[in-house]
């Protein structure tokens, strides 16, 4: 239990308010730039009714994207967790990965909220390296997809010129690396990520916290080595969650845009696609100020109304983005409230123990 209070600590202290404020605020102003380029006055006059109840079948993916996201770690804790507690991690998760930059990220907050949920920390630790490793399929499976398609459509918008274009297939090539050395790390070879784990921590700057790392990799190692003895079908169940998530994350910016006006639907599907990979090296936090120009650079140009840019990309933010933080927020408070609860009942436990003890 100290060790997971220690880690909560820790990990806590990656959420800060400076992160969140940051982040809203990039993004405000990068919607209030795409609204002041493309805005028309008069343009709502344009809305079709008949289209407008897209945007509740957004919202209703929206929480698709939750269920799945939640199913997935409930899958690969083995269930040893109930549904509530696998939605609190993912929300959890999400609000994390919205308000902390990318090179941090959702996953140690995600650590702490299943240590908070009774799972052992390296547990915890080796299901996240594990859903991050079934991401990693994900990209693996989404960027030969797109390599393929871009010989029929034109999946990278023209606007981008010869360095978008590059920085595109390095971000295809590096994710396409990155996938299979997690691969190897996790599932081939864990006791290499293990070896690396100890030479990283005998640094002197971290040396004081090696003997708690290296005992929490043993434990990474033993799940890894559960995780290779499961059965194919578990890894395809597992996948088939974790795709579900990502392709409702793809789906929802092309449902917003045609809940507003009709559009070419396989080309804003893959270019829906290309769009969410490029946000994964995005540095700000939650890729706030960069997603909200991508989707203007990626899905803009097969809008044809260009008003409805900034209109689209508002709807798409508030129902990803501010739900996100919104919900994320509850889940948070209710994992301090816990923590503050437990404490509490401690004190009480305590002083009741040292009064005993003064009578007697």
């Amino acid at each position: 239990m100290q060790e997971a209070e220690e880690h909560t600590e820790n990990s806590g202290s990656l959420i800060s308010f400076r992160y969140m404020a940051l982040s809203i605020s990039l993004s405000m102003i990068s919607m209030a730039v795409v609204i002041y380029l493309t805005y028309t006055p008069g343009i709502l006059e344009h809305l079709v009714p008949k289209r407008l109840p897209g945007i509740f079948i957004a919202i209703g993916v929206m929480f698709l994207k939750v269920y799945f996201f939640a199913a997935k770690i409930r899958f690969l804790a083995d269930k040893a967790i109930d549904w509530w507690a696998s939605i609190r991690i993912a929300l959890t998760w999400d609000f994390a990965s919205a308000v902390t930059p990318s090179t941090i990220g959702g996953a140690p907050v995600a650590t702490y909220a299943m240590t908070r949920e009774g799972l052992k920390l390296g547990k915890s630790s080796a299901i996240v390296l594990y859903g991050v490793l079934l991401d990693q399929f994900w990209y693996a499976m989404a960027v030969p997809i797109l390599l393929i398609s871009s010989i029929y459509f034109n999946v990278i918008p023209d606007g981008i010129g010869m360095v978008g274009n590059v920085t595109m297939f390095l971000i295809y090539a590096g994710l396409l690396i990155y996938g299979g050395l997690l691969t190897y790390g996790l599932l081939i070879n864990p006791a290499a990520m293990k070896r690396i784990i100890e030479v990283v921590f005998r640094l002197p700057v971290l040396r004081k916290f090696a003997d708690k790392v290296n005992a929490e990799a043993d434990n990474m190692v033993d799940y890894s080595r559960e995780l290779r003895n499961k059965p194919m079908s578990f890894v395809m169940k597992a996948f088939f969650l974790s795709t579900m998530s990502w392709l409702c994350r793809v789906a929802l910016p092309v449902i917003v845009i045609l809940s507003l006006l009709p559009g070419d639907e396989i080309l804003l599907i893959l270019r829906s696609l290309s769009m969410n990979l490029a946000f994964l090296v995005i540095p700000t936090p939650g890729g706030s100020g960069g997603v909200e120009g991508l989707f203007a650079v990626f899905l803009g140009p097969l809008i044809d109304r260009t008003a409805f840019i900034g209109l689209a990309v508002f709807v798409w933010r508030f129902i990803t983005y501010y739900f996100a933080i919104g919900i994320g927020i509850i889940a948070m408070l209710w994992y301090v409230n816990t923590t503050v609860s437990e404490k509490i009942d401690e004190i009480n436990t305590e002083a009741d123990k040292g009064g005993a003890d003064g009578e007697t």
